[in-house]
């Protein structure tokens, strides 16, 4: 980090475990509903070779394995340094996305709706306008406007602080 680049905040977030374990029983049973459906539908006419049968397992297993994988990689981090506001989503973003206080033109902590405002939690687009949102958990961040009119709404576990944090770079 270059000198004169302080760190004032700091926030790491990852998905809740028990998100991770409903995903994977959910495409576990999914799975397994489907290669039921499929002996049922091939029963006494030309059934599965067994070896389709073994990918469909092995999907089974791999693919929510994976998943778990990937879901386990997945946080956010959130900085404000006295230079910007720095996000990342990894292992989608490798390097912090910078957002200068000169971008910033409007800063305010607030409480959201994920799945009405941008279908979930992510790197979500937001429905009706609501600009792009980085969110983990929880129904809480800052909304910023950026001075080119987007909207980018950062989840936060201490949406108050993040807020205070930004409003104090912008006045640097």
């Amino acid at each position: 980090m270059n000198e004169g680049n302080e760190v004032i905040y700091t926030e790491r977030q990852k998905f809740s475990p028990l998100l991770l374990w409903f995903i994977n029983l959910s495409m576990v049973l999914a799975i397994v509903i489907s290669i039921l459906a499929l002996m049922k539908d091939f029963s006494g006419r030309n059934p599965p070779a067994a070896r389709e049968i073994l990918i469909a397992v092995l999907a089974g297993i791999i693919v929510p394995i994976g998943i778990s994988i990937l879901f386990t990689l997945l946080k956010m981090e959130t900085q404000v340094r006295s230079d910007g506001l720095y996000i990342r989503f990894f292992p989608f973003h490798i390097h912090f996305r910078k957002f200068s206080p000169d971008d910033i033109d409007e800063c305010h902590a607030r409480q959201y709706r994920p799945i009405l405002e941008y279908g979930g939690w992510g790197i979500r687009c937001g429905l009706s306008g609501n600009g792009r949102a980085y969110n983990v958990s929880g129904n809480k961040g800052v909304q910023l406007v950026l001075k080119n009119g987007r909207r980018l709404l950062v989840g936060s576990q201490r949406a108050l602080e993040l807020e205070k944090a930004i409003l104090s770079i912008k006045k640097l």
